[in-house]
């Protein structure tokens, strides 16, 4: 079940608010773990337990933690082996849980690949949805506690509903438990967050429905007639078209959980700020997946030492965080040549690129017009065979064997089809329409406004066609 579907939008969003409101604020962190379980066993029937052994496990451990710091606290036993000794134990289960889903059949084929020969088969097993994102969260939680950054929960019911939470369960942002244990204690839901959450998720569903899914007809155009039947500007106008439906996919995930998440009475963090407008890689990520950004930087970068130990300790954490980065979006070697792409381009800003960019930022937005659309290439074309040759395109090469006669027809095609919708894609890219709504959300004009968007989006799914967010599959 997807945020932008009939069955969530008309089934389980009313009837959970309807429940939700009615029932009294003590109450209400149970209403919601009750309510975001069967969220998720909607789609995953037998995962659900998993992600609920999942809590009970993690609670314990980091119940186990708080004990034995409260220990020292009141006695002269050293207990920090004891709280190594559990720390470990909690990472090796998330971590070796996510290694076991999403890892194991592509270490199967790096063996196999490197031995020569079959020597073991692949594991028939499918991805959970969301364990990526919740197993971040849940780590960034014992973590947390392990440092003393706050007590270790008493309650269950609200660990375990900062875990499963639906708005963000599946594809984020990444919470730290933090961030919304105030309103996990107690909350008061406003009727002017109400509203300014319903307006949020009716933009983030209008850049799913209306955007995202309307310009991915580009990037499937072009990969319909593939590298060999188009020429360079096409492929640059299919990389585009993916990087601007990659952005209003997750983007507008993003923006309908922290609208519901306003709505149940929750400051869920933003994890987009605008970063097509970036004038470097830096900016960019510090504008694109803020969430996961951050986590990197936290439990990682910084653990690793980050600036504070030497430029070579600082490149070594700098690799291995844009190795994981790769890594954690999917287990394919694509995934993995992308992250050490954004590492080297990165590297050279944190060396010297950046200071340039930084005083000549018309420099900077011309350089990521183009490095953006050939990071997302990378990422999105998991054949290497086909990314190489749809590179050799991008960048004008010869192709044996292509046929481009017709490539400048098929050009003036698409740009004839789509260039009204890359326009409106580029004008959503900037931070002005996102201001103008949140400023004149309370205006019965922009009611009127949101309202037909609501419903036109509605229209639109009720069409058909292909609608499942593109993170999901990360």
């Amino acid at each position: 079940m997807v945020f932008s579907s009939m069955e969530f939008l008309f089934r389980f969003l009313p009837l959970f608010l309807l429940i939700y409101f009615v029932t009294k604020p003590k109450y209400r962190n149970v209403v919601l773990l009750l309510g975001s379980l069967v969220f998720y066993a909607y789609g995953e029937p037998i995962y659900v337990f998993l992600m609920m052994f999942s809590i009970i496990f993690n609670y314990s451990v980091a119940r186990r933690i708080k004990r034995f710091y409260d220990i020292e606290v009141y006695s002269e036993i050293d207990c920090s082996f004891e709280r190594n000794c559990w720390l470990a134990v909690a990472m090796v289960f998330d971590f070796g849980m996510l290694f076991i889903f999403k890892y194991i059949n592509f270490f199967i084929e790096i063996i196999n690949t490197a031995a020569g020969t079959k020597i073991f088969d692949s594991v028939a097993i499918t991805l959970p949805l969301g364990i990526s994102f919740y197993t971040f969260q849940i780590t960034s939680y014992i973590f947390d506690v392990y440092r003393l950054k706050y007590q270790a929960d008493k309650s269950i019911i609200k660990f375990g509903t900062y875990v499963s939470m639906f708005p963000q369960l599946i594809a984020g942002p990444i919470v730290n438990y933090d961030e919304v244990k105030p309103e996990l204690d107690h909350r008061e839901v406003k009727a002017d967050d109400i509203e300014r959450g319903a307006t949020l998720f009716v933009l983030g569903l209008a850049y799913k429905v209306l955007l995202a899914n309307k310009i991915a007809s580009l990037w499937n155009d072009v990969q319909t007639v593939g590298p060999y039947g188009i020429n360079t500007v096409t492929a640059w106008l299919g990389s585009w078209g993916y990087s601007f439906q990659l952005l209003f996919d997750f983007m507008g995930y993003s923006v309908m959980a922290i609208g519901i998440g306003l709505i149940l009475g929750f400051r869920i963090p933003e994890n987009f700020v605008d970063p097509y407008m970036a004038h470097s890689l830096t900016d960019f990520w510090r504008r694109w997946h803020v969430t996961l950004g951050r986590w990197f930087r936290e439990y990682v970068y910084i653990q690793m030492g980050g600036n504070r130990k030497g430029k070579l300790r600082m490149i070594l954490a700098m690799f291995t965080v844009w190795m994981f980065t790769g890594l954690w979006h999917g287990a394919d070697w694509n995934f993995l040549i992308w992250g050490l792409f954004l590492f080297v381009f990165l590297l050279m800003e944190k060396l010297f690129l950046g200071k340039v960019f930084d005083k000549v930022k018309v420099l900077g937005h011309v350089y990521m017009f183009f490095l953006i659309p050939i990071s997302w290439t990378i990422f999105n074309i998991s054949d290497l065979k086909l990314l190489g040759l749809y590179l050799k395109r991008m960048f004008g090469m010869n192709i044996e064997g292509s046929v481009t006669t017709h490539a400048m027809d098929k050009l003036i095609m698409l740009g004839h089809t789509y260039w009204w919708l890359l326009l409106i894609c580029v004008i959503f890219c900037t931070p002005w329409p996102r201001k103008l709504i949140e400023k004149f959300y309370k205006n019965w004009v922009c009611k009127l406004i949101m309202l037909a968007l609501f419903w036109f989006c509605v229209y639109q799914i009720a069409k058909g066609g292909s609608n499942p967010f593109l993170y999901f599959r990360f």
